[in-house]
């Protein structure tokens, strides 16, 4: 068994981590380029255009990239002798952007 400071770090962690922060990165750009759509359109989005179905395919990809980064971060978080910080990490960035991608839809839906 090895001691805590010859371990090596997760490889999934860290594909974990990566993932999310990209993910969570572009869903944040998505959701601010819908915003400008939405106020800068008279009467807001038309949602049979286009531009509202393409938004929508990638809130829907950018979603399940959040899903396999979670995944990667549990399974990241599992692994014996290997440092869990970049899995926790790459797991909490996921379900953050998670929620708030849920919670501001959820918004946008009342409004």
């Amino acid at each position: 068994m090895t001691t805590s400071s010859e371990q090596k770090h997760s490889g999934l962690g860290i594909a974990s981590f990566i993932i999310s922060l990209i993910a969570g990165f572009l869903l944040f750009i998505l959701f601010a380029v819908a915003g400008v759509m939405e106020n800068t359109s008279p009467g807001g989005i038309d949602e049979e255009s286009a531009g509202a179905m393409i938004i929508g395919l990638f809130l829907i990809l950018l979603i399940m990239v959040e899903a396999i980064a979670l995944g990667l971060g549990i399974a990241g978080i599992v692994q014996k002798d290997r440092k869990s910080v970049f899995a926790i990490l790459g797991t909490a960035f996921s379900a953050l952007a998670f929620v708030g991608s849920g919670l501001l839809m959820l918004v946008g839906s009342l409004m």
